[in-house]
């Protein structure tokens, strides 16, 4: 009998490395992208996923060698490349009569398939022919969509697409964006049944104010993509992969406490409304009374007291001679 579930231990540093860098994290890494081309593959779609792939990189993997692989009908030998390369997004091409010009793309959650869409190529301009000056090689982009089937929550298909798409050219994640570093922008849009993909340099001109002027330059590629098929995650599945550890949610704020640019922690503390009146001052001799100041009003209290019992006299013995 075989040993099941067997621990793999590392040999070296470096295995034991990059046995590391598999295991799942709070804080996931950029998600990487296989390509991979199936056993009959036109040129145009290798075309098409070269210039995809170029637009991934540095988190991209291609595969030369041709894979005789039927996702839609079995996906374990995609999930084996998917966990070796540990990959979490893949691109498929192939072509056949039924389905020409077919790219499949998709992603993966604990390296079992979770989402699968099949596209289908219309029309692709390349890179190459874009005589404009490219971007810079893994820079992060900024995604547009368009189109009333990405806007409506009942086309789930499209909705799932939206989201597989953004996944898979989302980048790295950053907190902080500077308006120079943003350069690329990749606009998707939804047109009944096709889906377009353009691809833009952003260039800043002067304006005569502090806010420049933009201007798009298309760079390519251009693709004009039908949907086919699909194969979506049930709403529990997806759900339990869009789960969120409970240690990376946002903190709570605290009122009242901020942070410099330096990096000092700078709080607001409210007093309330002071009655100085009550307050214990400093005992100086400054502030004592002097023995002439005493006497008098110790003479005050005197002439009041007497004063008082003056009135009270006056009222008994006025009330009994009437």
């Amino acid at each position: 009998m075989g040993v099941l579930n067997r621990v793999v231990k590392p040999k070296n540093q470096r295995s034991k490395r990059a046995l590391e860098e598999r295991e799942p994290k709070a804080i996931e890494n950029t998600k990487t992208a296989i390509f991979v081309r199936g056993a009959t593959c036109s040129d145009l779609v290798q075309k098409c996923m070269k210039d995809i792939s170029l637009l991934k990189k540095p988190h991209s993997v291609t595969f030369n060698k041709k894979n005789d692989i039927r996702p839609f009908e079995d996906a374990t030998k995609v999930e084996f490349f998917c966990q070796k390369n540990d990959s979490s997004l893949f691109m498929f091409g192939n072509h056949n009569k039924k389905r020409p010009n077919n790219l499949i793309i998709g992603r993966m959650f604990d390296y079992h398939m979770l989402d699968m869409v099949e596209l289908g190529v219309e029309s692709f301009t390349p890179l190459q022919d874009f005589k404009t000056a490219k971007v810079a090689s893994g820079s992060k982009p900024c995604l547009m969509f368009a189109g009333e089937s990405f806007a409506d929550p009942a086309n789930k298909e499209f909705q799932r697409l939206k989201n597989l798409l953004i996944d898979f050219f989302r980048g790295p994640e950053v907190t902080n964006v500077r308006l120079a570093g943003i350069e690329h922008v990749i606009q998707i849009t939804a047109v009944e049944n096709k889906v377009l993909f353009r691809s833009y340099r952003i260039i800043l001109k002067k304006s005569g104010t502090r806010i420049p002027r933009v201007e798009l330059e298309e760079i390519g590629p251009s693709i004009d993509w039908v949907l086919r098929r699909s194969q979506l995650a049930s709403d529990d599945l997806f759900k339990t992969a869009c789960k969120q550890v409970k240690n990376v949610r946002s903190e709570k704020k605290v009122k009242n406490i901020s942070e410099d640019a330096l990096g000092n922690k700078m709080g607001r503390v409210h007093v309330p409304a002071q009655e100085i009146k009550k307050i214990q001052t400093r005992k100086v001799k400054a502030l004592k009374e002097s023995k002439e100041e005493k006497m008098e009003q110790i003479q005050k209290k005197k002439e009041k007291a007497e004063s008082a019992r003056q009135n009270a006299v006056e009222k008994v013995f006025g009330g009994e001679d009437e």
